[in-house]
């Protein structure tokens, strides 16, 4: 992130910040960057897409190893995680295996500065199947949880305190 942009304030907070989450509101999100925001960050969630090449505003929470986790737009909060960080109580366990979900999967995902195609293919299945893994559609079998730990592991993936 440059010095130069209006969003630098915002990355220096998250930097800074050393917290696995992090709750602002939009007017939090002003004072921080000593100035207004456009009305799009009041009224739509594209504003606050963790999207790597959308938005410079973006730049700020992502460069600094943070995603949006949560958006209330009606009440103008937004919750931060530290990428890589699981709630604890998303965790489940079946005996020693981890079973992953939703949240876990794209976190993973996500760490690996992955698509869902890329993601796909680095552990042999198909993109629908992703998809329908981080929607909550479906879970992954036992097998595949075994398989995402490994590779969780292998990423330097840390879902666990």
């Amino acid at each position: 992130m440059r010095e130069s942009s209006k969003y630098y304030p915002l990355y220096q907070f998250f930097r800074n910040s050393g917290e696995d989450v992090i709750l602002l509101t939009v007017a939090d999100v002003q004072s921080i960057l000593g100035g207004g925001l456009p009305l799009s960050a009041r009224t739509q969630r594209a504003w606050w897409s963790n999207r790597r090449t959308a938005n410079a505003q973006s730049s700020a929470w992502l460069e600094a190893g943070y995603l949006v986790d949560k958006l209330d737009l009606e009440n103008g909060r937004v919750t931060f995680r530290k990428e890589g960080v699981i709630p604890p109580q998303e965790i489940r366990r079946e005996g020693d295996i981890v079973m992953w979900n939703s949240a876990m999967i794209k976190a993973l995902r996500e760490h690996m500065h992955m698509n869902q195609a890329q993601f796909a293919q680095e552990l042999g299945v198909r993109q629908p199947t992703i998809s329908e893994w981080e929607t909550g559609a479906y879970e992954p079998k036992r097998s595949s949880s075994k398989l995402l730990t490994l590779i969780a592991e292998r990423a330097g993936f840390k879902y666990e305190v």
